[in-house]
């Protein structure tokens, strides 16, 4: 069995769209620094809004990464 190392990370995606989009954000920008993303989870949702409304969606996500030996 091969014995690994992850680190766990906190980032934050917006999204005018939707929460989806705001963790799909997250995520894909995340991958552009970091190599060997394993596991992304949502840990919390939000909204930021004004008088008129929702202004934008966020997600902040704990992601992990292998780290390398």
């Amino acid at each position: 069995m091969n014995e690994s190392v992850y680190k766990i990370i906190e980032v934050v995606g917006s999204s005018e769209k939707s929460w989806e989009d705001a963790a799909r954000t997250a995520v894909m920008t995340t991958a552009k620094s970091l190599r060997d993303l394993r596991v992304a989870e949502v840990a919390e949702l939000d909204m930021k809004v004004s008088d008129s409304g929702v202004v934008a969606y966020r997600a902040r996500m704990r992601v992990s990464f292998r780290i390398e030996e």
